[in-house]
């Protein structure tokens, strides 16, 4: 049997798709704060996007040449990475201001890192990848750090939780081998099931059911967030992490926090420190310029242990 394809979608650099859908997700992050916040229920917002990504997939569906564990698993990491992180996440605001919660997401790259060397057991990671991720996160503090509330530790924790979530997501998807991209788009509908399914939950125990009618400008928001901020968005990077190393996948998480504080800077006018974040962009790119050189630790999961293709 064949190996799997290394190739993303038109043949597009794995990096330029991360460096895209870090923009997307980046503007997309600020639709959120200025027309959902404070107006749609947090819950139901998130059931409501990941649902219409799992209709916008469904279409290209075809299971039939998948084993069903691999199915399976693709519904649980879906569960986990986009669910779950998002249960806790929107939990900790009852703890965390906005800028608190920014600063203790700063963790995911070191959490990337962590669950792929000790817990995924992939092999002894080169001391430039933690080296990196330790750069990335002192790059987004300089951003991002404000002071932290004296309640804070709840929130840290929950904080703790969806950065976990989050993190275990991407690394399991990655070493998950389901093909091709084009194989990987048959498929990725049960992603966004795992993710339903979850938020579906998160509705149901925690959603306001007394919350006011969503507006046509709202549901504009949610559809675009839906299709696509998560069905491109999470497609195109979960195919794109898997021609990358881990180094890279960690540190380019934490690239959303500069790339988002510009666009909402370019599109809402709103104040930036300029010298905090050049400094901090600065450190975030140093990171993901340091997982990249050397031939030796820049190859790919899949190309570690070649997978058939499915």
């Amino acid at each position: 049997m064949p190996e799997m394809s290394n190739k993303t979608p038109f043949n597009i650099p794995a990096m330029a798709i991360l460096w895209l859908v870090t923009f997307i997700w980046a503007f997309s992050f600020s639709l959120i704060g200025v027309y959902l916040s404070g107006h749609v229920d947090s819950y139901l917002a998130v059931f409501i996007r990941v649902f219409i990504a799992l209709l916008v997939l469904l279409p290209v569906f075809r299971p039939r040449t998948f084993a069903l564990r691999k199915l399976l698993a693709l519904v649980v990491i879906g569960g986990i990475q986009v669910g779950a992180t998002y249960l806790f996440l929107y939990n900790a605001f009852s703890y965390l201001s906005v800028p608190e919660v920014l600063l203790f997401t700063i963790f995911t790259p070191l959490w990337i890192t962590v669950i792929d060397e000790f817990i995924l057991g992939r092999r002894r990671l080169p001391l430039r990848w933690w080296l990196a991720a330790g750069i990335a996160v002192l790059g987004a503090a300089v951003i991002r750090y404000d002071g932290i509330n004296q309640g804070a530790l709840m929130g840290f924790i929950l904080i703790q939780g969806a950065n976990l979530c989050f993190a275990i997501g991407q690394v399991a998807y990655k070493r998950l081998p389901l093909g091709d991209v084009k194989q990987q788009s048959q498929v990725f509908a049960c992603f966004f099931l795992g993710a339903s399914l979850v938020s579906g939950l998160g509705v149901v125990l925690f959603g306001d059911w007394h919350i006011k009618a969503i507006e046509l400008t709202q549901w504009s928001v949610l559809i675009w967030l839906g299709v696509g901020a998560s069905a491109f968005g999470y497609l195109a990077w979960s195919m794109a992490i898997k021609q990358v190393n881990t180094g890279q996948v960690a540190t380019m998480n934490n690239m959303l926090i500069p790339v988002g504080i510009l666009v909402n800077f370019l599109f809402w006018n709103s104040d930036i420190e300029w010298l905090r974040l050049l400094i901090g962009a600065g450190l975030i790119i140093l990171s993901v310029w340091l997982c990249s050189q050397s031939k030796a630790i820049n190859r790919p999961m899949s190309q570690d242990k070649p997978h058939a293709s499915i």
